[in-house]
Formats: structure tokens, C-alpha cells, sequence
């Protein structure tokens, strides 16, 4: 009975106690393998070493870096509107299942590159992001649904936690494939690779279904002067002018931390997408490089969920400046980097606070907005991530374009992380929490 009880209270302590909370929380261990093993290990150096065989190497991530900035545009620009409709049709769960099929039957195709496929390589490349970073919109405005207020902070960093788990174990397996491919009964490592982009496809899909399956659509709500029988475009777009309005007196305080959110992610999304790009340039082995990152993933699982807990102790702002202050320590390090020895020691820093930073970031903007408008609000925090993810890369590519090194563009992230935690300093997060709770009591 001891050990059962025990058992329990480590559930709650990890915001994984409730079957609903599990099942929301799976969906970061289905994504999680596309944004490690896609986004971040293996296609990048897939990328560089076969379907751009033959390019310069800073020419290849300049490349890159543009189809994430288009990629991310288009997710900016789209996401808000979708929410807003998703929100009023109370059809959440319905895109969530669009965004993953988006994603997933490209990253499949994947398979199919070959050398010299640089072109095929960037558009499945583009659609697969499309589809993660649109799922992102409707799985996260069902966060505040299933947990609770003093829950938040938790679920959303045990997401995060299995997240790195989930896509830890993936790229485990892939780099064993694509190490051993006699042992495999695989023909080489090059087809061991392309092997890896349709298990990240498959493993996406299937693990997507327990939020499918057992997390509740919220609920359609309507504001005033809203009918049932209203066309959803309208109501969409009534919906965002309202809320562009609000966004200086009703909503002042969610909207700062939206900037805030904007500032810094955009350090720390560029670190996460053009990182296994930047050690190879530098002349880093690509097996070092990999082994860094798959440590990262694991070091990212009790570091995220002690940024859970923590937040609790000392509140979730405070945590998240933390984080902050660990990233502008680590581009310190990134720009003198010269040994695998040094890489290694900036992926550990980065894997103490890369989950907690970005999970405590979603949960308290989760705090700050009406929960019937959770996926229109998630889309403009979609925007905000997503213009991070243009500026980043694109200033990174900008940078390497001018100066022929990547050096200077690593340097320039300081910035992003020094004035996002000024604007973060000036969020008044009880007084943010009020005004949603005040706009909530006025709907049906």
C-alpha cells in the first residue's frame, strides 16, 4: 500500500496523476522525435553530407536557414486565425489531427532522398515543420483544460520531460541503426538514415493517438453577440480584430509576455535548429555532434521536471530568468568554441534548462488567457515563437552571408536573451491572471 501511495505522490509531483494529463503529455514524446532526429540531429547532417552533396558548407546552412524562415512565416501568419476558428468551432482536437498528418506523411517521404536531392530535401523538410509547428497551436490551448491552476507549471514541464525521453530513446535506436547497419540487416548507413526519417513518422502518428483518445474536446463557448449559426470565418476574424484591440488595455499583460517570449525564443530556437550545423562547420566530428545532443535529451528529463517544481518554490517568472541567464552563458562559450570536449559542455548547459525554460514559458502564458480562446491566444504564442524562429535563422544565415563565418551570427544571440528577460521582468503575471479570469465570467 506504501509503495502504491508512493507511487501516486510521484505521479502528482511529475503532473502525470490523472489519465488525461498522460495522454496530453504523450503528445510531446510523439513530436518531440520529429524536432530532435528531423529538426535537429540527423537531417541536418543528412542534408549537408548527401542530398547537398557537393555545396560549400556555409552555402548549405544558408539554405537551410532560409526555408525555416519561409516555413515559419507562413505558420506566423496563419496560425491566429486558425485558432480563432478552432476556438469558436470547438473543433481543438479536429486540427490537431490535420497538423499531424501534415507533418508526418512528408517526414515519411523522406525516405525516398537521395544525393543531389537538395530541392525535394527542403520542401518535405518545410511541410514536415509546418505540420509540427501547427500542431503546436492546438496542443498547447488544451494544456490550461486538462490541468489544473497549481498544476500548470508541472504538466507542462512532465510533457516536456517525456518529450525528451521519448525522442532520446528514438535516436538511440536510429544512431544504432545507422552505426551498425550489418547488425540491423540494413544495406549502409546512408540507407540507415533514411530508415530513421520514417520511424520519427510512424512513431509520431502512433503516439498521437492517446490525446486523440482520452483528452476531451473543451467545450464551445461564445462570447456576446456570437450565434451558433455564425459563419466561422467571420467569427474568426471578429474574434483576432477584438483581441488586437484588447491587446493594450484587457489583454496588456499576456501581450508583453507574448514580446517577451518573442525575444528569447529566438535565441533559443536557433540554437536548437542550426547547432548540429554549427559544430560541423566548426570541424566538429558529426559522431560528436550527435552523441552532444541525444546527451542533451536525456540531461533534459529530471532538468525539466526540477523547472516544474522550482517554479513552484520560487515562482515561474523567476525560473525562467534562470534559464535565461544559463543561455547567454552558453553563446558565451559557443563563440570560442573550439574542442568536442567544449561542445560537450555547452550541450549540458543547455540541457539543464532548455525543457524547463520553454515548458514554464507555455504554462504561464497558459495562466494569463481565457480558457475559451485558449487555441486563438496559442496561435498569437505560436506567432510569437514562430517570428523568433524567422528572425533567428535568418539573422544566422544574414550573418554568415556577410561575414563568411558563423562566428559572428552565434555572438549576436546574446541579445535576444539580455532584452527578452528585461520584458519578461516587466510582466505583471497576477494582474495578467485577473483580467483573463474577468473575461471568462462574461461568456455562456
Amino acid at each position: 500500500m506504501k509503495a502504491g501511495l508512493s507511487f501516486k505522490a510521484l505521479l502528482e509531483r511529475l503532473g502525470l496523476h490523472r489519465r488525461e494529463l498522460r495522454a496530453w503529455a504523450m503528445y510531446d514524446w510523439a513530436n518531440s522525435a520529429f524536432v530532435l532526429i528531423v529538426v535537429t540531429a540527423v537531417f541536418p547532417i543528412f542534408y549537408k553530407n548527401v542530398t547537398a552533396a557537393g555545396f560549400p558548407v556555409e552555402k548549405a546552412t544558408e539554405y537551410y536557414g532560409w526555408t525555416t524562415t519561409a516555413v515559419l512565416l507562413l505558420v506566423a501568419l496563419l496560425a491566429p486565425m486558425a485558432g480563432a476558428i478552432a476556438d469558436f468551432l470547438g473543433w481543438r482536437k479536429r486540427f490537431l489531427t490535420i497538423a499531424v498528418f501534415l507533418g508526418a506523411v512528408p517526414t515519411a517521404c523522406m525516405m525516398l532522398l537521395h544525393r543531389g536531392d537538395w530541392i525535394l530535401a527542403l520542401v518535405l523538410f518545410a511541410f514536415g515543420n509546418f505540420g509540427v509547428s501547427s500542431s503546436f497551436v492546438f496542443y498547447d490551448s488544451l494544456l490550461p483544460h486538462v490541468a489544473k491552476d497549481d498544476e500548470i507549471d508541472r504538466v507542462s514541464a512532465g510533457g516536456y520531460a517525456l518529450g525528451y525521453l521519448g525522442s532520446g530513446l528514438l535516436l538511440m535506436l536510429n544512431l544504432s541503426w545507422i552505426q551498425f547497419p550489418d547488425f540491423w540487416g540494413i544495406a549502409d548507413a546512408e540507407s540507415a538514415t533514411r530508415l530513421s526519417f520514417l520511424s520519427v513518422a510512424l512513431w509520431w502518428l502512433l503516439f498521437s493517438i492517446p490525446i486523440l483518445r482520452n483528452v476531451k474536446e473543451p467545450p464551445r463557448r461564445l462570447e456576446a453577440g456570437e450565434q451558433t449559426r455564425l459563419d466561422a470565418m467571420k467569427a474568426g476574424l471578429r474574434r483576432l480584430s477584438n483581441t488586437f484591440r484588447q491587446f493594450r488595455g484587457t489583454y496588456r499583460q499576456a501581450f508583453l509576455l507574448l514580446l517577451a517570449v518573442l525575444i528569447y525564443t529566438d535565441g533559443i530556437g536557433t540554437i536548437i535548429r542550426m547547432a548540429a550545423l554549427y559544430a560541423s562547420s566548426r570541424g566538429l566530428p558529426d559522431s560528436d555532434v550527435i552523441l552532444a545532443i541525444l546527451m542533451v535529451q536525456f540531461v533534459g528529463v529530471p532538468f525539466s521536471l526540477i523547472f516544474g517544481n522550482l517554479a513552484g518554490k520560487i515562482g515561474t517568472k523567476r525560473t525562467i530568468l534562470v534559464g535565461l541567464a544559463a543561455y547567454t552563458l552558453a553563446t558565451f562559450i559557443a563563440y570560442d568554441m573550439e574542442t568536442t570536449t567544449e561542445f560537450y559542455l555547452l550541450a549540458l548547459l543547455i540541457g539543464f534548462v532548455q525543457g524547463g525554460t520553454q515548458a514554464l514559458s507555455r504554462s504561464l502564458f497558459a495562466s494569463m488567457i481565457p480558457r475559451h480562446r485558449t487555441s486563438e491566444f496559442f496561435g498569437f504564442y505560436s506567432v510569437s515563437e514562430k517570428v523568433a524562429g524567422i528572425f533567428g535563422p535568418m539573422i544566422f544565415s544574414l550573418m554568415i552571408s556577410l561575414t563568411g563565418s558563423t562566428r559572428p551570427a552565434v555572438l549576436s544571440l546574446i541579445a535576444f536573451f539580455l532584452i527578452g528577460a528585461v520584458l519578461l521582468m516587466l510582466v505583471d503575471v497576477q494582474k495578467g491572471r485577473e483580467e483573463a479570469l474577468r473575461v471568462e465570467e462574461r461568456v455562456s
